[in-house]
């Protein structure tokens, strides 16, 4: 490995560490409990250790700009107090930075308090939200297993109150994969225009632990697992996003920012991603729960995947171990052969490496399980991305490609390898030949 210093990091800083006021079923942060048994009692991240993360993390950043992501658990459980302690705290360790601030919340306990803050301090709000009511609390639920989606849309009236912008994360699982067009719709309704779309898959062990404080969801270098039932199959996730997409790219490009999408498109113009799930490394993206212990990342918070602690070694050291930087290397020089050869390799790279433990078509192991819905996206959209490059590359907005499809659909379906005996890509179930080919 290089032993260059490495530029900066990302924290996503967990101040509740896993606590929190839901119950979702299909919740991996739950489980981690089991690793702070004593955070139960003593879960609340202390002042000490919040004044050394805000000076360890501005002292990481070689660049000017940090932007600092909170989350959990649940970070409201923190109370304001604990974050107008944390803009104090920015502004004495802040020097000549530029300090930006990132909140993922459930959204219970938002109200005109909170509200006031984020607007003050001009906080980039996340709300998570899984759909329609329906869908939704199919698994979002209190510890009384009672619903919650009226009190996230209360949340979120609150920072429509204010004038508040915020993005949606919706987690993709069983249920509401099989609605993409509905789940769409509504999140464009509730007013996001920056959707952020998680797959879920998890495995947990053949066999239950002995031990009760033994984690019973696995990492990918154990074979001996199943995918959880909650868990969105590979194909139903591809045809998610091929029917968000296909709403979309006749409607919305230019006013609703999906991430899939968009880091799609900037592999096609020949950028670099700016998903860490879907670029060539990864790495120097960091968990911190509320003890100070740092983890590679929020999904390998094992402890085979701890760093360190802030309260023995800073940021910057840890970030510039052989460690971190081995992690994120890995990633580009563990693929299997069948990845190595994959036409969509400049747009995937492999997925997330916790994804990958299925076993490719040649029998390769280390395989995302994703593979066949990530291949079935790009497959789909590929003829639109590559004339939205071009629009891009002619110095023209790719948000002309709605008028194109609507006006001139031979220019777009020239792109599409499809005879005129197949059924039109443009999904009305008529043959090519006697759809858009005839238009």
């Amino acid at each position: 490995m290089t032993s260059s210093m490495v530029s900066g990091c990302h924290v996503m800083a967990k101040p509740s560490s896993s606590i929190c006021n839901l119950d979702c079923e299909y919740c991996f942060y739950l489980e981690k409990e089991k690793l702070y048994p004593e955070q139960n009692k003593n879960w609340r991240m202390d002042d000490d250790t919040l004044e050394r993360y805000i000076q360890q993390y501005i002292d990481a950043q070689m660049g000017q700009e940090v932007q600092f992501a909170w989350q959990g658990g649940e970070p409201t459980l923190m109370g304001v107090e604990f974050f107008r302690k944390v803009v104090a705290l920015c502004a004495q360790y802040a020097g000549n930075k530029r300090i930006s601030h990132a909140f993922q919340t459930n959204g219970i306990l938002l109200n005109d308090e909170w509200c006031e803050l984020f607007k003050q301090h001009q906080f980039l709000i996340g709300v998570s939200i899984d759909g329609p009511p329906d869908l939704h609390d199919g698994y979002r639920v209190t510890r009384t297993k009672k619903s919650t989606h009226a009190k996230v849309m209360k949340g979120i009236e609150y920072l429509k109150k204010h004038r508040i912008e915020f993005n949606t994360l919706t987690v993709v699982h069983d249920l509401n994969a099989q609605h993409p067009e509905r789940v769409y719709r509504f999140l464009k309704q509730i007013g996001s225009r920056y959707l952020q779309f998680i797959p879920l898959v998890e495995r947990e062990a053949s066999a239950t632990p002995d031990d009760t404080q033994a984690l019973t969801l696995v990492l990918p270098s154990e074979l001996e697992a199943k995918v959880t039932t909650w868990s969105v199959p590979s194909k139903q996730y591809g045809a998610f996003l091929n029917g968000v997409f296909d709403v979309w790219v006749k409607s919305d490009v230019g006013r609703v920012f999906v991430n899939m999408f968009d880091s799609t498109l900037a592999t096609w113009c020949g950028h670099a991603s700016g998903s860490c799930i879907t670029s060539e490394t990864c790495g120097h993206a960091f968990a911190l729960e509320s003890n100070g212990d740092l983890y590679q990342c929020d999904h390998f918070v094992y402890p085979e995947h701890l760093l360190g602690n802030i309260h023995e070694n800073t940021i910057k050291e840890m970030n510039n171990s052989a460690s971190a930087k081995q992690f994120g290397a890995d990633k580009a020089s563990t693929l299997n052969q069948d990845c190595l050869q994959c036409e969509y390799k400049f747009a995937c790279h492999g997925g997330c490496p916790k994804h990958r433990f299925s076993v490719s078509r040649s029998g390769y192991l280390n395989h995302n399980y994703f593979c066949s819905g990530y291949t079935n996206f790009f497959k789909h959209t590929e003829p639109y991305m590559r004339l939205m490059a071009a629009l891009i590359e002619n110095k023209q907005s790719p948000a002309h490609i709605m008028a194109i499809i609507e006006q001139q659909p031979k220019l777009l379906y020239s792109l599409f390898k499809v005879s005129k005996n197949s059924p039109c890509p443009c999904g009305s179930g008529e043959k090519f030949k006697r759809c858009c080919s005839a238009s």
